[in-house]
């Protein structure tokens, strides 16, 4: 792969802003200088006027891969995140057959070893019967076991209270957990139907899937990780209600329980409801103008501790049907680093905030071997951006295998440029080249 000189970068980076020049060598980071580097590269970019970030670590995509993948696949939704500054991404188990056994997750990596564009990893699925299957894990190379707490997309439900607290005591990676209350659910919906019929609108869904349902499962799952000492990763959180359960006062190295916000839960509420439709159905629910403001305080605060996706695709038919018969979720990661970019144009956010809790914050939270930081001795996983490009979302430049995105029209004024993984230049200005794959390695986080 030989050398690689980034040069006149505006480096973001460990709370630091500044214009500066990046050596790679092969796959590795081996220099960071606010002086040129005198060195005779291979290649070179010049990068006046462009900033610098991390590769974004993604730690919650549904890429369809195996068994769904009419809606999108490994291939086609990597190429996606790649051209939104994603390099490495951990995908979900509810896919057909689920990875809930060691011989399905084993498929599941030899397809991502063909398919995938970025570094990938895979959550384990638990089931009410899989316990046994759960202690096979293997850490070095799964970043977490999968719990539905609530339904949503796939059969998947863990209910039994024999089951969690197994899962809790004994799981030998990190928990993370859809949190919404079942029987809420349920309950909600019965009454939905009682005074609507088929006819739901769509401004119920928040009602259905309220913030009683998200908290009451998601401090269940607080004070069951509390008990057994597990380390728990809420995600998704859409509450202000729940930001209670979480804490600012010590560093993120020593949380054992931690959260995650998605893009769509920061951008829109449920006044957006009304133009956009069955687009911005995701499980958990979008809000109220009141819960996005303060996630988007809890992201400041170091409350919320890391940004992701969700992305979940499904055919823009799928989208169309009646609210009970309408899938949830969208997809987001070709988008979610410019929309967060978007925020820090308006004030928001700062680009190092931004960086933080997409990049650096994963990194750490997953304890990821030498990625998510741009110094010397790690991956050479990083992203140039265009500040001043301003942008549309269409069709016609979606890359997503469903062909569509709830924030088609939208506007953004930062755009990717180029993508680098594993040093390899793997999107440029809308050219995708080589795919460089590799699995993202897990372990102790040590920063060089």
């Amino acid at each position: 792969m030989g050398t690689l000189l980034i040069t006149n970068a505006t480096i973001i980076n460990r709370d630091k802003a500044f214009v500066g020049h990046v050596l790679v060598e092969g796959e590795i980071i081996k220099e960071v200088s606010s002086i040129p580097i005198n060195t005779i590269p291979d290649a070179t970019i010049d990068a006046s006027g462009l900033l610098l970030f991390p590769g974004v670590i993604d730690d919650h995509v549904h890429f369809r891969t195996p068994g769904l993948t009419y809606k999108g696949d490994i291939e086609s939704e990597s190429r996606a995140a790649i051209a939104g500054g994603i390099t490495s991404f951990m995908d979900m188990p509810n896919v057909i057959p689920p990875t809930t056994t060691i011989q399905n997750l084993e498929q599941k990596f030899e397809l991502a070893h063909q398919q995938s564009w970025a570094n990938y990893s895979f959550y384990f699925g638990a089931t009410n019967k899989n316990l046994e299957e759960v202690k096979k894990i293997n850490p070095a190379n799964v970043c977490g076991l999968k719990i539905f707490m609530g339904s949503s997309t796939g059969n998947m439900l863990v209910d039994s209270e024999k089951a969690l607290s197994g899962i809790f005591a004994e799981s030998p990676v990190l928990v993370a957990v859809h949190c919404e209350d079942e029987a809420t659910i349920i309950e909600n919906t019965r009454r939905a139907v009682l005074k609507f019929g088929d006819a739901i609108p769509l401004h119920q869904h928040p009602v259905i899937r309220n913030a009683d349902a998200c908290y009451k499962s998601s401090s269940k799952a607080v004070e069951l990780a509390t008990k057994y000492n597990s380390r728990l990763h809420v995600l998704h959180v859409s509450t202000e209600k729940e930001l209670s359960l979480f804490r600012n006062d010590i560093s993120l190295e020593n949380k054992r329980i931690t959260a995650e916000v998605c893009v769509h839960h920061l951008r829109f509420s449920d006044l957006d409801y009304e133009q956009r439709g069955t687009l911005i159905k995701w499980n958990p629910a979008i809000k109220s103008t009141n819960d996005r403001y303060w996630l988007i305080e809890a992201v400041k605060k170091n409350v919320i501790d890391v940004v992701a996706t969700d992305h979940a695709p499904h055919t823009f038919e799928e989208k169309q049907n009646p609210y009970l018969k309408c899938p949830s979720g969208s997809p987001m990661v070709q988008h979610s680093l410019v929309l967060m970019l978007e925020m820090v144009k308006l004030g928001i956010f700062t680009y190092n905030q931004v960086v933080d809790k997409m990049c650096h914050a994963p990194a750490k939270l997953f304890r990821i071997k030498k990625r998510g930081f741009i110094e010397p001795g790690f991956y050479a996983d990083l992203v140039l951006v265009d500040p001043n490009q301003p942008h549309q979302i269409s069709r016609e430049n979606i890359l997503y295998k469903c062909g569509w995105s709830p924030l088609i029209g939208d506007r953004f004024t930062h755009k990717v440029a180029t993508t680098i993984v594993n040093g390899a230049t793997v999107y440029n200005n809308g050219i995708f080249f080589k795919k460089p794959v590799m699995n993202l390695e897990f372990g102790e986080f040590i920063t060089v």
